[in-house]
């Protein structure tokens, strides 16, 4: 049965996003029936994300301020009596054959890898699970838009397999996964490759992130920001998201990618991080796990860890790019993003939108995460009036989010998009221009 748009609606989404997601399941069930396989027993909706701020802060321990997005992933799923699982795509047809096996081998740079990365860490970490599944997706997300649609494929999946075969039941589920902020935790090892508990790691996707986007997906709420810290996964705050004002959101049509070299550029900023900081656990005799408990130990800890990163040239980075990595990530952990939580809390939007630019700047100047596409529709965002406007995401392409009054949304919207249509037709042509809200977490379909 269709989900009814007032059922969806109910569950934190506007009735325009729960009319696409009502469209978006009854295409996934009628593939999935058309397909042969036998009744359906779970269906999910699992959206993307926004990175309000927190641009590459969660693997090195630092905080983010995120909400979901309203468009996302809806998926059904029918139980086999083998440990096969096939997954197709509704709206193109797209189709992989894949097994609930330990030995699994995904394969780099197919749209496969992130399905079967899952089933394999699932049958690694739960080898009782031996139920495989007929699984249907449709999504309303633009892919590699820097808006966590491989993340949110991922949760989808793991979601269906881990329902099918009650994985919630388990002793090493229930030892290891004891609420939702523990599930980001592990889903984000899941695609990064690490271990988490008693939970050992295994091969990932391929990139060195951590669980912000996991915990956006799996634990935010509809209507509101949220203050995380990460490694691990600790909720701070619920920040309110003003009052009459929507995002908009430029996917730039530059693809924000994680695969082939466009990998080992994503990995590139995580990598530094690591380098930091075990340039600063060599020099302090020290074994801090992350970047945010090194600063963290007193106010003079900055200041050591620049003199350390000075006194120990590095050939693979270069001190400089060390340096600009270190204050990025301290300047948008420590200052933007409480700070900005702050400015929303004292509904002083001047002052948000002035940390935003700030934050924007540095990944630009300093991260060097941006290309002149993402860079543009921020700074043009702020000149048509938008009260905030960044770039989200791993970087390298993806979107930008504008926050603006609902009364000026779609006026703004039309010349937003013109003014990127005359500046860089070409992107435009494959670009994307839409509002959300802050929408729900992910959650069961009835």
């Amino acid at each position: 049965m269709v989900p009814s748009v007032a059922g969806l609606d109910a569950c934190g989404l506007r009735p325009g996003a729960a009319a696409s997601k009502a469209s978006l399941v009854e295409r996934a069930r009628r593939t999935l029936s058309r397909s042969g396989a036998s009744s359906e027993q779970a269906a999910f909706f699992v959206p993307g994300r926004i990175e309000v701020l927190g641009k590459h802060t969660d693997y090195a321990g630092g905080r983010s301020l995120l909400c979901a997005a309203e468009q996302g992933f809806c998926l059904a799923a029918a139980a086999r009596g083998d440990r096969r699982v096939s997954v197709v795509n509704a709206d193109t047809g797209d189709r992989v054959e894949l097994a609930l096996e330990a030995e699994l081998r995904p394969v780099l740079g197919h749209w496969s890898n992130y399905p079967a990365t899952v089933l394999r860490r699932i049958a690694r970490n739960f080898p009782d699970a031996a139920i495989g599944a007929d699984i249907a997706f449709g999504s309303d997300l633009p892919p590699a838009s820097g808006m966590s649609s491989s993340s949110a494929f991922m949760i989808a999946v793991f979601l269906a397999i881990a329902a099918l075969n009650r994985l919630d039941r388990t002793e090493a589920y229930r030892e290891t996964i004891r609420n939702g902020t523990d599930l980001a935790g592990y889903l984000g090892t899941v695609e990064n490759g690490r271990s988490f508990g008693r939970l050992a790691g295994d091969r990932g996707v391929g990139t060195f992130g951590g669980s912000e986007d996991h915990t956006a997906i799996l634990c935010c709420g509809a209507s509101t920001l949220s203050q995380y810290r990460f490694a691990p996964v600790q909720f701070e705050r619920v920040v309110p998201m003003p009052g009459g004002h929507v995002f908009v959101v430029a996917f730039s049509g530059m693809l924000a990618e994680k695969t082939g070299a466009a990998l080992d550029t994503y990995n590139r900023a995580s990598h530094a991080a690591a380098r930091v900081l075990a340039i600063w656990n060599e020099a302090s005799g020290r074994a801090v796990s992350t970047l945010e408990d090194a600063v963290a130990e007193d106010d003079g800890a900055a200041g050591r860890i620049r003199e350390a990163l000075r006194a120990s040239p590095d050939t693979a980075f270069g001190t400089e790019r060390l340096l600009n990595r270190f204050d990025q990530f301290l300047l948008e952990s420590r200052t933007i993003v409480p700070g900005a939580g702050d400015a929303l809390l004292a509904r002083d939007l001047d002052r948000f939108g002035a940390l935003v630019d700030r934050s924007q700047r540095a990944v630009e100047e300093w991260l060097g995460n941006q290309v002149p596409e993402t860079a543009f529709l921020a700074g043009v965002a702020r000149r048509l009036g938008a009260v905030a406007a960044s770039a989200f995401g791993a970087g390298f392409g993806g979107s930008v989010w504008a926050l603006v009054t609902e009364a000026q949304s779609e006026p703004f919207l039309r010349e937003w998009q013109g003014a990127y249509e005359r500046e860089y037709p070409a992107a435009a042509a494959r670009a994307a221009f839409f509002l959300t809200h802050p929408g729900p977490a992910a959650f069961r379909l009835a």
